[in-house]
């Protein structure tokens, strides 16, 4: 079973991150990454970058993960 600390942890051992939360009950997941990698990026790309720790996660495992990204920036005005 796919879990929140799982999907949190694989993003995190693969993307630099400021702030890292993920949430959810085993079908659902969000997100709220804050990464100065999102700097100068599209909220698609954003996702892209976030899609990308997952790998082949995406493809089978994790039906559902909705996402909010910032930069520390923008974090700092949420």
């Amino acid at each position: 079973m796919v879990t929140p600390e799982s999907i949190q942890l694989d993003i995190a051992q693969n993307m630099a991150t400021a702030h890292l939360t993920v949430t959810g009950d085993g079908q659902h997941f969000e997100a709220v990454v804050v990464s100065e990698a999102f700097a100068g990026k599209s909220r698609i790309q954003r996702q892209q970058l976030v899609y990308k720790t997952l790998g082949d996660r995406m493809k089978g495992e994790i039906h559902a993960l909705s996402m909010k990204t910032y930069t520390p920036e923008e974090w700092s005005l949420v």
